[in-house]
Formats: structure tokens, C-alpha cells, sequence
């Protein structure tokens, strides 16, 4: 009170006036009231899960997205641990990137992986790159070996590349190094070699 009011006015919103008070008091960091008939902190509203309050606050703030609150009375948001993301406002929680996902710290949304790359498993940051003779689409969470045929000769291809002719390969092939069916190979050489120059290792086969 005034010195010489003849009565009291009311308590601040976001605050409490105990009796006899002098001054409104704050609503503890966590808590807030839209009201000004408060005697007592435990009349302050608790912050909801999903929501944060300051110290003195007249409402509850929902969270942003890729952020959450977990249980009652927070003052601040946390942010998506890497692996897990929410693209909400207002969470108590975030949400495993799937797997064939990563998501950063603070992600709003999962990302799928490249081409040539893999996530096993839910919850990852990152995504694996293929081994060679391997590859991947978008949002994988393996990898699959290339066909006969084809090869991968670098991790991380997206996709498997057919043999120059007249070369063929087996499943999961590095490298193509062996003749196709109807040609022979005109010399022993190393794979590399003969890779470099199909046509001068793999000669069709005479007539029967």
C-alpha cells in the first residue's frame, strides 16, 4: 500500500501480493498467471509440457519447433538432441530420425540419405557412405550390391555403372575384368589393364 491509502490495489498480473504486502512478487521462473488476485507462488500457473515460463511472466511461451520442454515449470526449451528432430511448436518431446534418416541438432524435420549412402538404424546424425561395389537410393537403410554386370568402384556411388564392353563382372563387382560370354581373353594381363583397354584383352571367339 501507498503511505496513507485508504485501500489496496490490486496484485500485478504475472505476480503474487502476499498479505499485508507492500509489493508485488514475481511468479517463480516456470510459472505464470494472467491473474491479479494471487496470495501465494504456488497459485502461479505451471508452464505446460511443451511451453516455458519466465520469472514474472503473465503466459506460458509454447516452444519453437525443433525444440521441447519436457514435463512442468521449464524456463527454457531444449533443443533436439542430433538424431531426432520435431517439426511441431509446443512438444514435450522429439521424434527418432527413421531409419534410411539423419537429423541434426535442432532439426524441424528428418532428412533422407543420399544416393550411394545409408542409415541402419533410427536415431542417427549422419549417414554411412556405401562400400565399393554397393550402392543405394535416396532414403536407404542398407545397402544393395551391384548387379552382374555392372561396378562400383568408389564408395559412395549412387548408383552402379554398366561394364564397357565387351567386359562382364560378377555381383558386387570393383571392377569389370572378365570377358563376356562369345569372347576369350587374348592374354593374362592385371584387371586394371584390362579394364583400360577392353578391346585389346577380350577377342570374340572364332566360329564354330
Amino acid at each position: 500500500n501507498d503511505m496513507g491509502a485508504t485501500g489496496c490495489r490490486d496484485c500485478k498480473k504475472g505476480s503474487y501480493c502476499e498479505p499485508g504486502a507492500s509489493r508485488p512478487l514475481p511468479c517463480e521462473g516456470g510459472s505464470y498467471s494472467d491473474k491479479t488476485d494471487l496470495s501465494a507462488a504456488s497459485q502461479c500457473t505451471p508452464a505446460a509440457p511443451g511451453h516455458i515460463a519466465a520469472r514474472g511472466s503473465t503466459e506460458q511461451t509454447a516452444c519453437g519447433a525443433g525444440s521441447f520442454a519436457r514435463g512442468t515449470r521449464n524456463e527454457v526449451c531444449e533443443l533436439c538432441v542430433e538424431g531426432s528432430y520435431q517439426g511441431a511448436t509446443g512438444a514435450s518431446e522429439c521424434t527418432d530420425a527413421d531409419p534410411g534418416h539423419f537429423a541434426t541438432t535442432g532439426a524441424t524435420q528428418q532428412t533422407p540419405c543420399a544416393k550411394g549412402s545409408y542409415a541402419a538404424t533410427a536415431g542417427l546424425s549422419k549417414c554411412e557412405r556405401c562400400e565399393p561395389g554397393t550402392t543405394s537410393g535416396v532414403g536407404s537403410s542398407a545397402c544393395s550390391e551391384c548387379a552382374a554386370g555392372t561396378y562400383a568402384a568408389n564408395p559412395g556411388q549412387g548408383q552402379c555403372v554398366p561394364c564397357p564392353y565387351p567386359l562382364g563382372s560378377e555381383r558386387g563387382a570393383v571392377i569389370c575384368s572378365f570377358c563376356q560370354k562369345d569372347f576369350y581373353l587374348l592374354q593374362s594381363a592385371d584387371p586394371i589393364e584390362i579394364f583400360s583397354s577392353p578391346t585389346d584383352y577380350c577377342k570374340p571367339c572364332p566360329p564354330s
